[in-house]
């Protein structure tokens, strides 16, 4: 019996333990996140429109209109008597309280074969959102009018962007 404990103990003595080897791995937990905003979008209402007036060409010049509505003339270029100028105007729809950029491009005005071209400015080049997610611009420009343009109704268009920044 003597030799069957001493067997045993010389067998378990020789023997490698399968213990975890201390600091080779460790494991946590993250963690992930993610938030969507309501897209942008931006309005242009039916009844609003850069509006130049109504003026005579002289020999020429140009017909500024502000981002505020004003309208005024340079060179040879006269306002005839009611004419009225306007801005136009657009809204913007999107996450509350963010803030986006504005950009608009030129156009041209065209009666038959003539073309007349125009710049654009923004009321201003940035904005920010209500705590709605709402908000508003105007845009004024300036028509290049030239002195054989003939009389006639004009109109073109332009675009308008906005941009969450």
């Amino acid at each position: 019996m003597k030799k069957i404990i001493l067997a045993t103990i010389g067998i378990l003595a020789t023997a490698t333990p399968a213990f975890a080897g201390s600091g080779n791995q460790s494991t946590a937990t993250g963690t992930a996140t993610a938030t969507i905003v309501a897209p942008i979008v931006l309005t242009h209402p039916a009844s609003a429109s850069l509006n130049f007036g109504r003026f005579t060409t002289g020999t020429g010049g140009t017909v500024t209109v502000s981002a505020a509505g004003t309208g005024s003339v340079g060179s040879d270029v006269t306002f005839v008597p009611g004419s009225t100028n306007s801005a136009d105007s657009f809204t913007v729809a999107g996450d509350a309280s963010r803030s986006f950029s504005i950009t608009t491009t030129g156009g041209n005005v065209t009666s038959g074969s003539t073309n007349l071209a125009f710049t654009t400015t923004p009321s201003a080049a940035t904005g920010t959102l209500s705590g709605t997610g709402a908000a508003s611009f105007t845009v004024g420009g300036t028509l290049t009018v030239t002195g054989t343009a003939p009389a006639g109704s004009y109109t073109g268009t332009y675009s308008a962007t906005v941009t969450y920044n």
